[in-house]
């Protein structure tokens, strides 16, 4: 009989910790590759700090998955996922070489989410967005034509469609991003930034305390706001209304809406509003006894009654834990439930600073310059795994445990 395997779908932030918390369990247990395989399947090679490609500066937003996974004895593949087929216990993928069939014995699902992209006329060959590297490399790339472009009313015009925190993050940096543009090519002209949304509020979900906070940092950058309006159309010259208003922009970034990956529909169980996998305490997906799924796919009840959110700060625990308990289920050891009790919001407010809340009322913590070297702290290095190559260290980070939240820094940087 051949070895075991944990085949972990997706390099994001849970996928990445579910492969590497289950070799730290069987590394823990004096279990080798020959008695159980980790194999992580992500369509590229890459693990990406998604949630930075709002920043201008893309460079250090990809990990190469070799540099973290070969020291901790993970293998990998490089390819798109395909039909899931549960009775078999297989994955189809399809790489480069050609479609592969991969077996499993335990399925860790982490294939994350992805933008929403209704039907809006124009959206598809007109918008921009910052959902994955590429597309964020594709913005940068388009900033970078404006100063070439023949002058008009929407080349230096920015729409930013979507005022939850990912829109609220692009559309601090775009000032400085286009300023940066016209510097180089020796111009001076009027620019525009404009956060759009349907809901009446900016950052809806942020609570009355933080929300006269963001409407401060977005005044003080230069931000526009249209709020309570639906986007008609865009033909890439300019974006229309519901209402009527047409404003003249050549860069429209779409920003509004996340789902979990539609291959969760493979799973054969009712999802969420958001498509997500219903999971229990220990991330096995409800009705499934051999498939786990964390992070933006997942769906977690939290102890407090609160529903896990699709970010990294519950995608890294859900990962650990589901790679951990994983390799417990298949050895028939205790697993451990996933218990979390705090919950943070930490919002980039580009020159501005930052906004740090905590509590689900989002209670505001520290703004201002302040917030921003907790934001830095987290950006930089919080979310990182170790980039060391130390066989050691990677696995010491991957242990099943809840990181307590980022400390407020003070002024010398220490907590």
């Amino acid at each position: 009989m051949g070895a075991q395997r944990i085949l972990v779908l997706g390099g994001g932030f849970a996928g990445l910790w579910s492969a590497l918390a289950a070799a730290r369990q069987l590394d823990q247990l004096g279990l080798g590759p020959e008695a159980m395989e980790v194999l992580l399947v992500n369509r590229d090679a890459f693990h990406a700090i998604r949630v930075r490609n709002y920043e201008p500066d893309l460079a250090p937003l990809r990990v190469p998955l070799e540099e973290v996974l070969a020291p901790a004895g993970v293998r990998w593949l490089v390819g798109e996922v395909g039909p899931i087929d549960l009775a078999a216990r297989t994955v189809s993928v399809l790489t480069e070489a050609g479609p592969r069939i991969l077996s499993y014995d335990r399925l860790i699902f982490a294939l994350g989410s992805q933008l929403l992209r209704p039907p809006v006329p124009g959206l598809a060959e007109h918008g921009f967005d910052v959902d994955t590297y590429p597309a964020a490399s594709r913005l940068e790339q388009h900033l970078e034509t404006l100063a070439g472009r023949p002058e008009g009313p929407g080349r230096f015009t920015a729409v930013v469609v979507g005022a939850g925190l990912t829109g609220i993050e692009a559309a601090c940096e775009l000032p400085a991003r286009l300023r940066s543009v016209q510097a180089r090519a020796g111009l001076s002209q009027p620019l525009r930034v404009v956060l759009v949304d349907h809901n009446p509020e900016v950052g809806s979900d942020m609570g009355a305390s933080a929300r006269p906070v963001i409407e401060t940092a977005l005044a003080s950058i230069g931000v526009e706001l249209r709020l309570g309006v639906r986007v008609a159309g865009l033909d890439g010259a300019s974006i229309r209304f519901d209402g009527g208003e047409v404003i003249p922009a050549e860069t429209v970034l779409w920003c509004a809406g996340m789902r979990a990956s539609p291959l969760t529909a493979a799973c054969g169980v009712a999802t969420d509003a958001l498509g997500r996998l219903p999971v229990d305490a220990v991330l096995r997906v409800e009705g499934l006894g051999d498939v786990f799924a964390a992070g933006d796919s997942a769906c977690l009840e939290l102890d407090d009654g609160h529903i896990s959110v699709m970010s990294c700060q519950h995608g890294r625990p859900m990962g650990r834990f589901a790679g951990h308990n994983a390799v417990c289920d298949l050895l028939g050891l205790p697993l451990l439930p996933l218990r979390i009790d705090w919950y943070t919001t930490i919002l980039d407010l580009g020159p501005w600073g930052a906004l740090y809340t905590e509590g689900w009322d989002r209670q505001v913590v520290a703004a201002g310059e302040t917030a921003k070297r907790t934001k830095r702290l987290i950006n930089g290095e919080r979310i990182y795994p170790p980039l060391t190559g130390d066989r050691a260290e990677i696995l010491a980070a991957a242990a099943p445990v809840i990181q307590r939240p980022p400390p407020v820094q003070s002024q010398g940087g220490q907590p």
